[in-house]
């Protein structure tokens, strides 16, 4: 029998993991609307093509399973108009259109679209102004149209999901179900429609046990969230997750129903709030059992906090873990010690400017083997001189999304360990 979903740490052997391919919804970026759309600068497409191939290549090579989230919302809309046009009306309640009639036009040309996999790629690619019919629309409405789109681009009826290719975000696999996430950004909150639907609809996934809502009034992000072991999650308080989610999410875990994955302990990270460290993950990695990378800049101000079950239904109790990071960590693994190892190493300047490019944030394929960006030059260094083993993987266009491989990545199965 398949193993639907199966993840309870970062380190074990991956079997299968999800990726997004990225496609022309990076050609909707422009200089108006990259701030809004979370991007610092416009990744040239042909290229950042080219070095995801080489990421699913050197997956596939390791044994690994790739599948696609393309490929999933495809699947699970094909052959049913009705889940079609529910997914389209869902898909434009949360577009920000103006207008009825606006809107009946970009039905319209959705509803065009014959073949499934176009009609997925079209969703996520965004709508421009000159692809609808507005030839019957209302002069006050055509007015209206204009910087229809979210981010303010007058091009643009619909923003493009040019950070899709970022599936450790939108939605996380913890144990064999998931957490549909609440996104921070206006942006990014049409990206969990597609998780949505895969796990309430896809013949093999409908049945998810589903942990966090993405309709939750508090933010939480699949790249605050690590899986440390079968009994412990941490989860960053960050630019993107704020420290109510995690109470929420901690007593949907404790309190929330009779069906629970055996987590026991929570454990949350306070890091800074900065684009630069968006995310835990982006300054923090588990490299092997017994060593984790990480970003020296967050230490200034690092706090840790262990959520447990209360004594009373719906109660959590939270202490504030005084203990230096390394110690925290080997209480949290069940070690006596583990190695951390400095991005950057010493070098303060390469440190940060291998954190802006990910240098921090590495995907594991089993304990010591790790997913690297090939830029970051010092901290490979640092971590081959450690006797870590290395899959470097291009990055000139896919960095500046800001997101390295465990961004890029979303696992559904690993081996236990």
């Amino acid at each position: 029998m398949q193993v639907k979903l199966c993840v309870h740490n970062e380190i074990g052997r991956l079997r299968t993991v999800m990726l997004h391919r990225p496609g022309d919804e990076l050609l909707n970026l422009s200089p108006s609307n990259l701030e809004p759309l979370l991007f610092d600068d416009i990744p040239f497409l042909e290229t950042a093509q080219q070095e995801h191939d080489t990421f699913a290549r050197m997956l596939r090579e390791e044994g690994v399973e790739v599948i696609y989230l393309e490929d999933l919302l495809t699947q699970t809309l094909e052959g049913s108009t009705i889940l079609r046009r529910q997914f389209t009306e869902d898909y434009l309640s949360e577009s920000g259109i103006v207008g009825s009639r606006t809107r009946s036009a970009v039905a319209e040309c959705l509803d065009d679209i014959a073949d499934t996999r176009a009609f997925v790629n079209k969703i996520i690619c965004g709508v421009r102004r000159d692809e609808l019919d507005m030839s019957h629309a209302h002069a006050r409405e055509l007015a209206d149209l204009v910087g229809t789109a979210q981010s303010g681009n007058p091009d643009l009826v619909i923003d493009p999901m040019p950070n899709l290719y970022f599936t450790r975000d939108n939605f996380t696999i913890v144990g064999d179900g998931v957490n549909l996430n609440s996104m921070h950004s206006v942006t990014r909150r049409r990206e969990t429609l597609l998780g949505y639907y895969v796990f309430t609809y896809h013949p093999l996934y409908r049945d998810t046990p589903v942990w966090y809502r993405r309709n939750s009034a508090y933010q939480l992000e699949g790249g605050d969230f690590l899986n440390l072991s079968e009994r412990a999650v941490a989860i960053g308080i960050s630019q993107r997750t704020i420290s109510a989610a995690i109470d929420l999410y901690a007593k949907n875990m404790f309190w929330g129903g009779e069906y629970r994955p055996p987590i026991e302990e929570i454990y949350a990270f306070l890091i800074p709030e900065t684009r630069a460290m968006m995310h835990l993950d982006t300054v923090f990695t588990q490299l092997d059992v017994d060593a984790f990378l990480y970003h020296p800049g967050i230490l200034d101000t690092l706090e840790v906090f262990r959520v447990t079950r209360g004594a009373h239904v719906g109660e959590l109790r939270i202490e504030r873990m005084d203990s230096p990071l390394s110690t925290v960590l080997a209480h949290i693994v069940g070690l006596d010690s583990v190695r951390l190892v400095r991005c950057g190493g010493t070098d303060s300047i390469a440190a940060s400017r291998e954190q802006w490019n990910d240098g921090s944030n590495t995907l594991a394929v089993r304990p010591g083997r790790v997913f690297v960006y090939q830029r970051n030059s010092v901290t490979n260094d640092i971590l081959y001189k450690e006797g870590f083993e290395l899959l470097e993987i291009p990055s000139a266009e896919l960095s500046r999304g800001r997101g390295g491989p465990h961004c890029m990545s979303m696992p559904f199965v690993r081996d236990e360990l």
